[in-house]
């Protein structure tokens, strides 16, 4: 007989290996159970249900009055389709029905009709349906049973008030628009994306075994916060107003382009902004494909030579220096050598007017004058160039102005102490050349001119969900005991030269300001363009003498002048006269000034 096989040991063995595996399991099952309880949980609830944001609706923006909507979001539809389930016939038929709703020319029917064949099962056929276009399309896909076609809301942000020039929506610059992912582009829609936008709420909800949302299980997780409305400083009748002006102007002279601002020289409110060529904000999309540089506003993103309007900087440097006065007596010698004899500049006819008085030099806008006074605001080159830099970065050239508005630029001054400037260098500067600034600056620092030295940071928002916006008192920058003298000089620019006089004085309103023409340097070829200059003016205007109510800065790029002599250069709209008409245009808006004290009367006079 067989001997016996099992042995105490061998089952002792066996049992302990059965106790530690069935340990093993317990332990595992019990880590998956405990400790990755939660883990697990979620996992078998993101099979059965769905998690989304929905965005919260964008903010509208309104004008100064907070009745006129500039940008507001509305519901359209878009027409998504599954074109894996429509036959070659049934696309066609699809195609005729979609086209017909929405007016399209043969061209747009044909690439819609093009995107039919795509080999996908979700195609956004066409968006920004309106009410009547979704109801002809709902009807005829339906009289037509045609499968996997379905009509999905979307919010699409509009821009209601038409522009001042053909094929523009109104402030187009400064409000920017809103892409198709939600972000802001550009001006207040991009500055302030994160307060207009909101955040959005966080839904969940079951799904079907088709992956649809259960519409009776959806449960707000995160309500999110609505976006916040804006009010801006601009007046929607005035920033018309002034759009017609920029165009009229645009076409009469053929130039670039034309940009103005209208600015409160007391609290750095833009009341109005405008440059032609502008664009509709409704079809971006279009500009983007054939000319995305329009989007970009010159007013504040685009530098230039200023020319003489930069000479009111050299009187402010002078008159801080005490190195000249108004009634100062200076030699214009027509032409002026400079470094040794090396370099030279010109006045604009290049005919000397002899000794004058400097008040009757920044007139008659005498370059040499302008670069005499320059080379003498110091006992050296160095020190004068010195002092003269430091007045422009004090009253703001070379450094954003930090308006709420999206892609400003600081412009470009070059500082002596980094590069030792030569005479010709301090010359071309005292009357605006040699540096590059935007339109935006030049109104900020006459604005400190004027206002008692105030240099202030211009704003075009007024008040975020119905909360005013503070402004800021600014930064002195100049002796308030200059801003009497500097008025009366930009009212004597204007009323004592006869060219100016006839087409920039308003009867019943005090005013002053200066002029700049410019060369222009193409960088392409190395030398001037030709036939083409920058003409500019900024200025002011009020009810009554000596306090101006609004400053007004406008440049009229590559006008093309239509009498070009020595000394000469007419367009058919001037830069003073486009300065007039704003300003006639400004000072007739209902409402947009402070009334005045009553024991102070408006003046009945012009000029002084």
């Amino acid at each position: 007989m067989l001997g016996r096989t099992d042995s105490r040991g061998r089952l002792l063995f066996l049992l302990l290996a059965f106790v530690l595996a069935t340990g093993a399991l317990v332990a595992r099952l019990s880590w998956w159970q405990i400790a990755r309880q939660s883990d697990l949980a979620a996992a078998a609830q993101r099979q059965i249900f769905l998690r989304a944001e929905v965005p919260a609706k964008r903010g509208t923006i309104y004008d100064r009055s907070g009745t006129v909507m500039l940008a507001a979001t509305a519901t359209r539809d878009r027409l998504v389709v599954n074109p894996q389930r429509l036959t070659p016939e049934q696309k066609d038929g699809l195609a005729s029905i979609v086209a017909a709703a929405a007016g399209l020319d043969p061209q747009g029917a044909a690439a819609l009709r093009s995107r039919l064949d795509a080999d996908r099962s979700y195609v956004v056929l066409i968006r920004d349906l309106e009410t009547g276009a979704s109801d002809a399309i709902r009807a005829g896909t339906t009289a037509a049973r045609l499968p996997g076609v379905n009509l999905e809301p979307e919010s699409v942000r509009v821009y209601p008030q038409v522009g001042g020039g053909p094929d523009t929506s109104l402030a187009a610059h400064l409000v920017g628009f809103v892409n198709r992912e939600g972000a802001g582009q550009y001006g207040v829609e991009q500055y302030y994306q994160d307060l207009l936008a909101g955040t959005p709420a966080i839904v969940e909800s079951d799904r079907d075994a088709n992956g649809q949302a259960i519409a009776e299980t959806q449960r707000i997780v995160d309500a999110g916060t609505p976006g916040a409305d804006l009010n801006l400083t601009i007046d929607a009748g005035l920033q018309l107003a002034l759009e017609q002006e920029v165009i009229q102007a645009w076409v009469a002279d053929r130039a670039r382009s034309v940009s103005a601002v209208i600015l409160d020289p007391y609290t750095g409110e833009v009341l109005a902004e405008a440059t032609f060529p502008s664009y509709d904000a409704n079809d971006y999309g279009a500009i983007a494909k054939t000319d995305p540089g329009r989007f970009v506003d010159p007013v504040i993103s685009e530098v230039y030579e200023p020319g003489s309007v930069f000479k009111m900087l050299t009187v402010v440097a002078g008159l801080e220096t005490g190195t000249v006065a108004m009634d100062t007596k200076i030699n214009d010698t027509g032409t002026l050598r400079l470094d040794g004899g090396r370099t030279k500049i010109d006045d604009a006819d290049r005919k000397p007017m002899g000794i004058m008085k400097f008040e009757d030099a920044i007139a008659f806008s005498r370059n040499v004058v302008a670069a005499k006074v320059a080379l003498g605001l110091g006992p050296t080159l160095d020190q004068a160039s010195t002092i003269l830099h430091e007045t422009w970065r004090r009253l703001g050239f070379g450094s954003p102005t930090g308006i709420d508005l999206a892609g400003e630029v600081g412009g470009l001054v070059r500082d002596p102490a980094s590069k030792p400037w030569r005479e010709i260098d301090l010359a071309n500067g005292a009357f605006g050349q040699g540096v590059a600034v935007t339109t935006l600056q030049l109104a900020v620092a006459y604005s400190a001119m004027v206002n008692g030295g105030r240099l202030l940071k211009p704003s075009v928002v007024r008040a975020i969900a119905g909360v005013p916006v503070t402004a800021g008192d600014g930064k002195a920058v100049l002796d308030p005991s200059l801003s009497p003298t500097l008025i009366k000089l930009m009212n004597h620019v204007v009323s004592s030269v006869p060219f100016y006089r006839d087409r920039t004085l308003i009867p019943g309103y005090f005013v002053g300001g200066k002029t700049g023409t410019a060369q222009i340097w193409d960088s392409n070829i190395g030398n001037w363009k030709s036939g083409v200059f920058n003409f500019s003016f900024v200025g002011y205007v009020g009810r009554q003498t000596g306090r101006p109510d609004l400053v007004v800065a406008l440049r009229i790029n590559e006008g093309r002048p239509t009498v070009r002599r020595v000394g000469q250069l007419e367009m058919p709209v001037m830069s003073f006269e486009l300065f007039r008409r704003i300003a006639t245009d400004a000072m007739s808006i209902p409402g947009l000034l402070p009334d005045l004290p009553v024991t102070e009367a408006p003046i009945v006079k012009v000029g002084g």
